[in-house]
């Protein structure tokens, strides 16, 4: 389950992104704590994200008036403070609260691109505001993660002076400070589960080599559209264990 998972994941967020929509289920289903598997997941999905970033080096530049020398620490204050967060919360509380963030990244998923570019048209935002929501994005993304990047797209269409093309090299590279940090803490506090995630973490590293190949010969909206038909599913079954378990 863990090898088709992470192969999956990997290809997933090779061509789309969501990758945690399958690990973070399928590391629950095989018996870690709901607490345990998504510190599990964010460690088995970061080299992959690190060497995406290793990619996107020379296509780096800032977000309008905005740089990414200060957006980077501002991630990684972040991505600290939501894995200290994480690793606060009870394995019973997250069972709880996890139906409802794979909603919430599910619907960032779907329509965070758009909603972003359509708020544009009648919201800007300045740097402060701007900093503060980055901030507040990487808290989310070392507390949960699902579709972070999406979000941090879809928030930084609103600052009136970012290059849209240079979106998805600082969106990779911040993401994954963000998960640095997370994942640094989760090592520190015991809370990887390492067979089931080095199992995962291979898996993943050849799904994504697969993926990127794949991403180039199929239609990226049709492989979006599967990749969203599954958030789907996964978000549901997740609302009806919750249920079940109650």
């Amino acid at each position: 389950m863990l090898l088709s998972a992470g192969f999956l994941a990997g290809a997933m967020n090779a061509i789309a992104g969501g990758g945690s929509f399958v690990t973070l289920p399928a590391l629950v289903l095989v018996g870690l704590p709901s607490v345990a598997a998504n510190a599990s997941s964010t460690v088995a999905l970061f080299p992959a994200s690190l060497a995406s970033s290793w990619a996107y080096r020379r296509d780096l530049s800032n977000l309008g008036t905005v740089s990414l020398r200060t957006l980077l620490p501002v991630s990684l204050v972040g991505g600290a403070v939501g894995a200290v967060l994480l690793l606060a919360t009870p394995s019973a509380l997250f069972d709880e609260l996890l139906p409802w963030l794979l909603l919430l990244a599910t619907l960032a998923f779907a329509f965070g691109q758009r909603a972003g570019l359509a708020l544009r048209r009648f919201l800007r935002i300045g740097p402060v505001p701007f900093l503060l929501a980055q901030f507040l994005l990487a808290v989310y993304g070392g507390y949960f993660g699902g579709a972070v990047g999406i979000m941090m797209m879809a928030t930084w269409s609103l600052l009136s002076t970012v290059d849209v093309k240079a979106m998805n090299p600082a969106k990779t590279v911040l993401v994954a400070a963000a998960n640095a940090v997370a994942v640094l803490c989760f090592i520190a506090a015991r809370e990887v589960w390492w067979t089931e995630t080095l199992v995962t973490l291979v898996a993943a590293a050849l799904g994504g080599y697969a993926g990127a190949r794949l991403a180039r010969r199929l239609d990226p909206r049709w492989l979006r559209h599967g990749i969203l038909l599954l958030t789907v599913a996964m978000t549901v079954a997740f609302f009806l264990r919750a249920a079940w378990r109650r």
